[in-house]
């Protein structure tokens, strides 16, 4: 549970935040006033007042970058770049994790090909071993 939390989990939630939110009105972190509750009862004039200044925006769009970059000293899911096992039953479990990893890898791109808008942030490729905030 704790290795799904730290890796996948949380490349589906963080992978994609610069992606889908950093156009402020898809997923703005503030609002200056209450979101309309009535359909047809807002203008532009109040959608401008509502959303963060420009200000505002270029601070949560920063941060957005930030949390959802990859950092140079990545280390990818079932990569271990020091070898901690030397018992051959934990070496040929990891084998398989990785061989799992690559056919999943395989057949996520395969479906990303057919798309228009490839979905890669669960792309074992692009999967964090943990955490690295």
């Amino acid at each position: 549970m704790v290795i799904f939390t730290v890796s996948v989990q949380h490349a589906a939630l963080n992978n994609g935040q610069f992606d889908y939110s950093s156009w402020m009105p898809c997923g703005s972190l503030l609002l200056h006033k209450p979101a309309p509750t009535t359909k047809g009862q807002s203008s532009m004039t109040t959608l401008l007042e509502t959303l963060p200044n420009i200000g505002e925006t270029v601070k949560f769009a920063g941060m957005l970058w930030i949390l959802s970059h990859n950092y140079t000293d990545v280390v990818l899911l079932g990569q271990y770049p020091e070898e901690r096992f030397d018992e051959p039953t934990p070496k040929q479990m990891i084998k398989e994790f990785q061989a799992e990893l690559s056919y999943l890898s395989e057949e996520i791109t395969a479906r990303n090909s057919r798309l228009e808008v490839p979905y890669t942030y669960l792309n074992p490729t692009e999967i964090e071993n943990s955490v690295t905030i």
